[in-house]
């Protein structure tokens, strides 16, 4: 592992990713960055696509996807009889230039064949989208549809900027932030597969002389699966093609300021939850860490999952391989009361003392049963173990 740069705020921190993307002597065509919900993925997002804009004379370089980019669809409603339902696209949205010039219909369906069962129909003069299935018209799709439609027209439109259409020429960038966090696994697979072939074309694209004209990346997610996918997928050659010049970082806001790091793995994607932990184990350094009650909900969530990697349905898994019965059953009860309820919630309420010790009993138990090869992306170092409080020191809420 490489060591951590720190930014004091997003400017200079996507003058990183510009210079990153732009340096003459190692060439990279992609930056993929992996973060946690609540960062500011999207802030991020925003602060690239304004830097160019500032840069350009207020002239956008940027095609981003992000939050921002569907809230330019809205539902329409509120109609007589209850019954024509529509989506309605904002014509304002520079995100639509030249829309009905590119005869995106027949990209977008190809896209959303292969993730959804129902078609549409955009009328371009009034800015509506209707949806049909079996025989319904005029059909309210679900969020989670409907998000996945949008991601399709975004992937159509992608395409069209790599064909080099006029109304997108002035975009050397793409910017694409938590796409579809909603996705099951399948078809988080599916999606990632897909925008990695299109990554690939952007990176190999080429001008109407045959010379290199690349379309610079960055990436951003929290959903560990999809990124890992990705970086598998743009990481090594395929059918003869080179792989991607490209980096990876773990992005991170230490305390929940405008303070960034930046953290470069090695060439093995890491996870989310090996992530997690060793941010839990630089947590529960006494004297230098500092542990908040929903650290016990996130101990609990890798828990989870190291259950699940085994077969097993829940953490009484993780538990059973600990040797002490008694240890067993207040872990559990202690898991159960401190990571729900009111004590999941996600503020900085500081545990108290005691709770500070048992949890430090935990993860250090849990992480030597399990044996962790922790990356030290937080310069992660293992936990102490004092001396835990008893069983009969029953869990006070802090």
């Amino acid at each position: 592992m490489s060591g951590i740069s720190t930014f004091p705020g997003l400017g200079k921190l996507v003058t990183r990713l510009r210079d990153d993307l732009n340096n003459p002597t190692k060439l990279i065509h992609l930056v993929l960055l992996y973060a946690y919900n609540r960062t500011g993925k999207t802030r991020l997002s925003m602060e690239f696509k304004d830097a160019g804009k500032s840069k350009n004379n207020g002239t956008a370089d940027t095609l981003y996807f992000n939050a921002y980019t569907e809230d330019l669809f809205t539902w329409e409603n509120a109609l007589d009889g209850d019954s024509v339902r529509h989506l309605r696209l904002n014509p304002d949205s520079t995100f639509f230039n030249g829309l009905k010039d590119l005869a995106l219909d027949e990209t977008i369906a190809g896209y959303l064949s292969r993730y959804a069962d129902f078609d549409f129909d955009i009328d371009y003069e009034t800015w509506k989208v209707s949806f049909r299935k079996d025989g319904a018209e005029n059909i309210k799709i679900s969020r989670g549809e409907q998000n996945i439609f949008i991601w399709c027209l975004f992937m159509a439109i992608c395409e069209r900027m790599l064909d080099g259409h006029v109304s997108y020429q002035s975009n050397k960038y793409l910017y694409i932030a938590d796409p579809i966090s909603s996705l099951d696994d399948n078809n988080a697979i599916a999606v990632a597969c897909d925008l990695a072939k299109l990554l690939r074309r952007a990176a190999s694209r080429k001008d109407q002389n045959g010379a290199a004209a690349p379309i610079k990346v960055v990436f951003s997610s929290h959903h560990a699966l999809f990124f890992n996918v990705m970086c598998n997928e743009l990481g090594r050659a395929r059918d003869g093609e080179p792989k991607v010049p490209h980096k990876r970082y773990f992005l991170h806001r230490p305390n929940g300021d405008d303070a960034f790091t930046l953290r470069a793995p090695e060439d093995t994607p890491f996870f989310h939850h090996v992530a997690t932990l060793a941010e839990l184990q630089m947590a529960a350094v006494p004297g230098t860490g500092k542990l908040y009650t929903f650290h016990f909900n996130a101990l609990r969530s890798i828990m989870e999952k190291t259950a699940s990697f085994f077969g097993h349905p829940d953490i009484s898994f993780c538990l059973k391989a600990l040797n002490n019965e008694e240890d067993r059953a207040f872990y559990n009860r202690t898991l159960n009361l401190l990571s729900h309820g009111k004590y999941a919630i996600h503020e900085p309420t500081e545990m108290g003392e005691d709770n500070k010790e048992l949890f430090r009993r935990i993860l250090r138990d849990f992480t030597t049963k399990f044996q962790f090869a922790l990356p030290d992306i937080l310069e992660a170092v293992p936990a102490a173990a004092p001396t835990a409080p008893t069983p009969a020191a029953a869990v006070t809420p802090s």
